[in-house]
């Protein structure tokens, strides 16, 4: 009888009727991210072991760029990422199916200038050189279009370097350009090792919600609790930033600055110092508000406007915030 029993439970598990191991595994989850401040929810979320908590098994994978992070998106080889949402919109203008299912962070981008170079607004720039991110990034058309527009600057009016923020950062040390538009924490690595000054910031003239957390539709409705899994963590993570920028400073400074301190002209400074004072300029937020919502509209119609979409956009369809609705 006992033989029996124990021929029937082997030939249940070769069937595949029972996954003792397999259940108890989970999925590996690939999440996209670009190494800048605006990405930190997933950084923190990784380094405290937010994503574990919530039984994932994650894999980050770095790019330059969202408008390489949409790519992986795309093609299926990434299952979600944080980045710039007119990378959305751009593909889902091609015919892509995408989601934008939560928000990360409001954009926070400076133009610091040479001191040398006695630039002192944004008009000050036209003839001189600019580094930025890439052509079509969302930092490029909120540049293009609300921050040059504003001091009756085209990109044409200046000498555009598109380069990494951390390019420009070294551009700005050796007098390359004259100025740049950065990210943090680039801005303030700039600050500390360059004799520039900032002469703008967006978030204090046009606040937008720059990084959302993005997907496929295939993969949102397909594998939805593993992603909502991925918005808890991040969620969590949003929370360490904003409460205690210390402690999500100590976790992630490594990935902006190799070693424990900054090499300034003034001398060494604590690379924790450099990251949480990053941290601390940012306003991160796992939820798209009314006002992000209506920004996004606003940017999707400048996009329009400016041919930089290949067909017609439903926004309507690309904004999933049901999890958020949800949590709310």
């Amino acid at each position: 009888m006992i033989k029996g029993l124990r021929f029937l439970f082997v030939l249940v598990v070769i069937l595949g009727i029972v996954g003792p191991v397999t259940a108890e595994t989970p999925e590996r989850t690939v999440i996209g991210y670009v190494n800048v401040m605006d990405d930190a929810p997933v950084h923190v979320a990784y380094e405290a072991g937010l994503y574990a908590q919530y039984g994932l098994d994650v894999e980050l994978v770095r790019f330059s760029s969202g408008t390489d992070l949409i790519k992986g998106i795309v093609t299926g080889s990434l299952d979600v990422g944080v980045l710039g949402f007119t990378n959305a919109l751009s593909w889902a203008s091609r015919g892509a199916d995408l989601k934008i299912i939560g928000g990360a962070q409001r954009g926070y981008h400076s133009i610091l200038v040479r001191k040398d170079r006695g630039i002192t607004g944004v008009s000050g720039l036209r003839g001189r050189s600019l580094a930025s991110q890439k052509q079509g990034s969302t930092a490029d058309v909120v540049l293009s279009n609300v921050v040059l527009p504003d001091a009756d600057l085209t990109k044409r009016d200046l000498t555009m370097r598109y380069v990494s923020p951390a390019v420009a950062v070294q551009s700005l040390v050796a007098g390359g350009v004259d100025a740049a538009f950065l990210f943090e924490p680039y801005a303030r690595i700039a600050q500390y090792t360059a004799p520039v000054e900032e002469i703008y910031e967006i978030g204090d003239h046009w606040p937008f919600p720059c990084m959302v957390v993005i997907t496929s539709g295939e993969t949102w409705r397909q594998d939805r609790s593993r992603l909502e899994a991925v918005l808890e963590a991040q969620k969590d993570a949003i929370e360490i930033l904003t409460d205690n920028p210390q402690q999500a400073a100590r976790l992630i400074s490594h990935y902006f600055i190799q070693g424990d301190t900054l090499d300034t002209p003034q001398g060494p400074i604590p690379a924790v110092q450099v990251i949480e004072e990053a941290v601390r300029a940012n306003t991160f937020n796992w939820q798209l508000t009314a006002q992000d919502i209506d920004r996004i509209y606003q940017v999707e119609g400048i996009m329009r406007r400016e041919n930089l979409l290949s067909g017609a956009v439903n926004l309507d369809e690309i904004l999933d915030l049901s999890w958020q609705q949800a949590r709310e």
